[in-house]
């Protein structure tokens, strides 16, 4: 099974860009989406062979999730947790037979990390949550989470030691998750290979100079890691500040 992920700064923008093309040429069972800013309403493209599903924020133009899926899930559920977790669209859990699987767009802590503390207690509980479906069957969770775990996942790590997305609270959080039973499956394929992100600023020409941060992931249960048969970063794809990120499992 073929899965990307995709946070694609706005899902109209990026269908002026291509979108469609992609899809066709990734040729995936899933398609995980964030950052699609729109409701389902305004979704006027064809996808066939997709079924869709859309999570969109109170917000109108505001973060958003989307997943679309070749396999009908057996059900869908949309964001988790307390209330205040339930108003961007920031996630949607879809159940199959062997698998949960969770598309997820992690909060940002915002300049002066002026939303740190609601990050804080967004990875605990999102973990907790992830923990509750990995005791029922295991878990594939991606999207944009928002955090370049280690050093080598970025660019310059020195001068980005306190910007958001890679404080040591936020890469801490990432290390309690990955040893409470879940697996990086890029980084188990390929735990040495720098220069390997999946986000660059727009400014200066960071993507043409390559200095990224690798902060989209895919994240499977630890029993799920000898099903993976490739983890890949679609850099050389266009249309967002971020690329595709792939999966391939055996399931």
């Amino acid at each position: 099974m073929k899965l990307v992920s995709w946070n694609v700064n706005g899902l109209r923008a990026c269908l002026g860009k291509g979108f469609l093309d992609f899809c066709a040429v990734a040729d995936a069972d899933i398609i995980c989406l964030q950052e699609t800013k729109m409701r389902p309403e305004q979704a006027e493209f064809d996808l066939p062979g997709y079924h869709r599903y859309w999570n969109s924020a109170d917000k109108a133009g505001y973060s958003g999730t989307a997943v679309f899926t070749r396999r009908q899930p057996l059900s869908v559920t949309y964001d988790f947790g307390i209330d205040e977790h339930r108003h961007e669209g920031r996630v949607i859990t879809a159940e199959y037979p062997d698998f949960y699987l969770v598309c997820c767009y992690t909060p940002n802590s915002k300049d002066q990390l002026a939303r740190l503390d609601y990050r804080m207690a967004w990875e605990d509980d999102i973990r907790d949550y992830l923990l509750d479906l990995d005791a029922k069957k295991p878990v594939v969770y991606c999207g944009d989470l928002n955090v370049a775990h280690q050093e080598i996942d970025i660019k310059n790590p020195g001068p980005n030691r306190r910007n958001p997305g890679f404080t040591d609270e936020e890469r801490e959080k990432m290390t309690k998750l990955l040893s409470s039973g879940f697996v990086d499956t890029f980084r188990y394929l390929y735990p040495d290979k720098t220069g390997a992100y999946s986000w660059w600023s727009y400014r200066f020409n960071a993507r043409k100079n390559n200095a990224g941060w690798r902060i989209d992931y895919f994240i499977v249960s630890e029993r799920l890691k000898d099903k993976i048969r490739n983890a890949d970063i679609w850099s050389e794809v266009l249309g967002s500040d971020h690329c595709p990120v792939v999966l391939d499992l055996d399931v």
